[in-house]
């Protein structure tokens, strides 16, 4: 973990087109924060930095310790939150601001409500759920097992460390899956929705269920474009699972849940085709 001794402040001159904030907290008290890291991000690349260790004025648990390794003794004589409110504030308001599951939020609301502050107006995105959507495959959406995943450079519990995984966790998700920012900031309900399959094509009839890619990402397209209607989950009806290009054939897909009820509904009698995406490009091309 980084401790600085300052506030660093590396302002970039373009507008992000997001902003994420991670914090770290003193003790179970949400409102305890210790650490703040902000990162702005802007068509894919990092804009500005802002990180700095903050005095709680509460107390220490040795759990938290153990957790982000920030002590009393690092935080004496840095600025409480309320010394940096508008800081945070400005690089907040009026934008999206992401966070890796609601703690964040509630920590900056708690702290505001502690110290008799103006609450923040934001709009937030959790990339929780973005990366739930983006890589259903992943047993886990920690943080720093998506990190591992992306091949991420990470600290994990360094405010501004989580800050930038966080950040490029939606930069990635945006990338591989098609799927903008308004996209994902659409309600839920409204995102995720399959596209409508063409009327002709060399996969009309087949219902297809995707593993290791969103159902309305780029794979999903381009089959629905050859006429496939994209189902949302392997059924007695799906004709045929499609293993996205974006993961190796390896252990995981075996073990998903959608491979195995496939190969459940094989031993039972369902025609049900089982194709890897690079195979079934190379069919449709040929």
């Amino acid at each position: 973990m980084k401790l600085s001794d300052s506030l660093q402040d590396v302002s970039g001159l373009e507008e992000p087109d997001f902003v994420v904030i991670d914090v770290e907290t003193a003790c179970a008290r949400v409102s305890s924060i210790c650490q703040i890291g902000i990162v702005g991000f802007r068509q894919g690349r990092e804009t500005f930095a802002y990180e700095t260790l903050v005095d709680p004025r509460d107390e220490f648990s040795t759990f938290n310790i153990r957790i982000h390794g920030i002590s009393p003794e690092h935080v004496a004589g840095k600025p409480t939150f309320g010394d940096i409110h508008a800081v945070v504030a400005g690089h907040l308001s009026g934008r999206v601001t992401v966070a890796h599951s609601g703690f964040d939020k509630g920590a900056l609301a708690a702290a505001c409500r502690i110290g008799d502050l103006a609450s923040i107006e934001t709009t937030w995105l959790d990339s929780v759920r973005v990366a739930k959507r983006a890589w259903p495959q992943l047993s886990s959406h920690r943080l720093n097992v998506l990190s591992r995943h992306l091949g991420l450079r990470h600290r994990h519990h360094d405010a501004l460390s989580d800050a930038r995984a966080a950040g490029m966790v939606i930069v990635r998700a945006i990338e591989e899956t098609g799927i903008d920012l308004q996209g994902w900031m659409a309600k839920p309900g409204k995102a995720g929705k399959a596209p409508p399959a063409a009327e002709v094509g060399p996969l009309k009839g087949q219902r297809i269920a995707i593993l290791g890619e969103a159902r309305d990402g780029t794979l999903a397209q381009f089959l629905a474009g050859a006429g496939a209607r994209i189902v949302s989950g392997v059924g007695t009806t799906t004709t045929m699972l499609v293993i996205s290009a974006r993961q190796t054939y390896g252990r995981w897909v075996t073990a998903d849940a959608q491979h195995r009820k496939a190969e459940e509904l094989r031993g039972a009698g369902v025609r049900i085709e089982i194709v890897t995406e690079a195979d079934l490009r190379a069919r449709l091309s040929g």
